[in-house]
């Protein structure tokens, strides 16, 4: 799909010789397009659902939520979680097989974390609360009971009797990757020519049904590069349109 979304980019762009748009800018638009695109989908589903409970939404093919909750789904991942130290019961955050390196996590919503051994769901006490919580008599988490506080990259899950390299794992939604237009170097003649058996090659993990969403976000961010006052409104239209048509 990234292919062809650029192309589409590409001839928006030169019909009226308004200007070329380099691999590079490209993957770079591409990436915070797909990224608000990917982010709307939790904003839609949370409205889907007020017009569900206010009955004004539809149900079977009509049901718009449910068509959300699927893509959205395409990007759970559920894995152990990784200890700071080891026979310690702080754990790093969540992370997927495509967790860049540089940042050691990608995480974007924590839907639940499970202690394995009990395969207990653990449950979430804010900072300001997990001190009283622990010094509880009556409330203090247990294995039946566990908790969990996190603070910046690091997660500590009480009591500390969990602390196994295996004992803890999360189900969670990541970013999705970031799209990257490739071609070769070497067959490069007068412009550069899509290849996509390029090591580091990656499609957009958006549905299809996102293209057009795609290509409007990316003429906005190249019509500012360019200072082209027209591309930019062009998307811009284009995006109310398809707004109102949702």
């Amino acid at each position: 799909m990234i292919n062809s979304v650029r192309t589409t980019v590409l001839a928006i762009l030169n019909k009226n010789n308004y200007g070329y748009l380099s691999p590079s800018d490209f993957n770079l638009y591409a990436k915070q397009a797909q990224l608000e695109i990917f982010e709307n989908y939790f904003y839609d589903y949370n409205t889907q659902i007020n017009l569900e409970n206010a009955r004004r939404s539809g149900t079977d093919y009509a049901n718009i939520s449910k068509g959300i909750l699927e893509v959205i789904d395409l990007f759970s991942v559920t894995s152990n979680l990784v200890q700071n130290a080891a026979n310690t019961n702080v754990y790093k955050m969540p992370a997927s097989d495509a967790a860049p390196a540089n940042v050691g996590f990608d995480y974007y919503l924590i839907n639940k974390v499970i202690y394995n051994t009990g395969n207990v769901e653990v449950e979430r006490v804010n900072q300001s609360k997990i001190t009283m919580l622990n010094n509880s008599i009556l409330t203090a988490p247990s294995a039946e009971f566990p908790a969990y506080s996190t603070e910046g990259a690091l997660m500590t899950v009480y009591p500390t009797t969990i602390n196994g390299a295996t004992d803890v794992s999360a189900q969670f939604i990541r970013y999705p990757k970031d799209p990257k237009w490739t071609f070769n170097a070497a067959l490069q003649l007068q412009a550069p020519i899509f290849d996509s058996s390029i090591a580091d090659y990656q499609d957009f993990e958006l549905p299809l049904d996102n293209a057009n969403d795609l290509i409007i976000k990316i003429c906005q961010y190249a019509g500012v590069e360019i200072r082209e006052k027209m591309v930019v409104d062009f998307a811009t239209i284009e995006e109310q349109q398809n707004n109102t048509q949702q």
